[in-house]
């Protein structure tokens, strides 16, 4: 079992129900590309909208939620809604199609798996190809790369293709879906950061069940665009003008093969969220997580970033002149593969600290260290 700082036992709460998980399993199987997370946007606002006073979206897809709409103080909790995926570069003229990345998306993963290519008549499934082993001579392999990697969906000319309703710019993604290894992991494509987006909705769902009322407006954001550039985030902050920011996002846990803790971290799946230390992290909102964490018995790791966070957190920071922002990060084997993996009691914990906070928050607070 994990142990706080104070190395006292702690005893797990769960707080995802059979009932909120197949809503998490139906959210995570949902493509959500980004720009193009409609669709997935949808099935979030319909999840959460029995638990707020209100909901929007802006004009390229972030979704928000909203518990207290006038109230002049706000505060944000906040997860990024979309998945790395592909787009089609150019299509040859017997029928294989060559990609290049929309977001993060990792070259070396792609040979022989499956995909969904999303054309303007529907889905159309394909396989990235790859030579087979006997024809792959020469002293050294040539490694998976963009300039190499491509799709076959069964074609055998361009014009082929161009009728199934795919163009180059068609957006591309993996069919790999959610499942339970061993009743302790979930597994999945897009669990960063769908499962931030699962984790949040589930905060305003405690709220209501436990008829909590808040002293300050709670706007609970699941951003587009996080994956090219924490865009859908940079625009959402100008429109709410939050008072104070909780971000949540994945981290790596560091326990498997090829990863080194001297430069990582050591961080592991099942021993709790983890609290970050970056420039953008306000140190005083960071301490009031750290306190209730530990006051309320909830396990926690700790990770330092050098210059930024690279997630959500930066763009709320230093947006508006400044907002406090805090990161609660889950620790995430496999990240931008198709079998991302979490561990279920680390989502518990960090619904129940993102929760724990909000009740302890004040909105006469003032976070700077010191003022003249």
């Amino acid at each position: 079992m994990a142990k706080s700082e104070k190395n006292n036992e702690q005893h797990h709460t769960t707080v995802v129900t059979e009932k909120t998980l197949k809503f998490f399993e139906k959210y995570i199987n949902n493509p959500s590309p980004t720009g193009y997370e409609w669709e997935g946007q949808r099935l979030w606002l319909d999840y959460i909208k029995p638990y707020v006073d209100e909901t929007f979206t802006d004009h390229y897809g972030t979704a928000v939620a909203v518990i207290n709409p006038e109230a002049s103080y706000k505060v944000v909790i906040e997860a990024h809604a979309d998945e790395i995926s592909w787009f089609v570069n150019y299509i040859t003229n017997e029928g294989l199609l060559y990609v290049i990345r929309n977001g993060g998306s990792d070259h070396q993963i792609a040979p022989s798996k499956r995909v969904n290519i999303h054309g303007e008549k529907g889905i159309v499934k394909a396989v990235f190809g790859w030579p087979a082993i006997h024809t792959r001579g020469g002293e050294k392999e040539e490694a998976p790369s963009l300039k190499n990697i491509f799709l076959d969906c069964g074609c055998t000319s361009k014009e082929e293709v161009e009728a199934l309703g795919i163009h180059v710019g068609s957006v591309i993604t993996y069919e790999d879906e959610f499942m339970v290894l061993n009743d302790r992991y979930y597994v999945g494509r897009a669990l960063d950061n769908r499962a931030g987006g699962f984790m949040i909705a589930e905060v305003a769902r405690l709220l209501k069940e436990n008829k909590k009322k808040l002293p300050f407006g709670l706007y609970i954001v699941n951003a587009v665009q996080e994956e090219v550039g924490l865009r859908g985030a940079e625009m959402i902050t100008q429109t709410i003008k939050p008072n104070a920011a909780i971000i949540t996002d994945v981290t790596h846990d560091t326990q498997t093969p090829m990863i080194n803790k001297v430069t990582q971290g050591d961080l592991a799946c099942g021993k709790g969220p983890v609290v970050s230390y970056a420039p953008s992290v306000q140190i005083n909102l960071n301490k009031l997580l750290i306190d209730t964490a530990v006051e309320r018995g909830i396990p926690f790791q700790r990770q330092a970033s050098s210059r930024v966070t690279g997630t959500d957190t930066d763009a709320f920071a230093y947006s508006n002149g400044g907002v406090p922002s805090v990161l609660v990060s889950l620790p995430l084997r496999y990240m931008h593969t198709t079998v991302e993996m979490i561990h279920k009691e680390d989502v518990d914990n960090v619904i129940r600290l993102i929760y724990e906070v909000l009740l302890k928050i004040n909105p006469s607070q003032d976070f700077r260290s010191f003022a003249n």
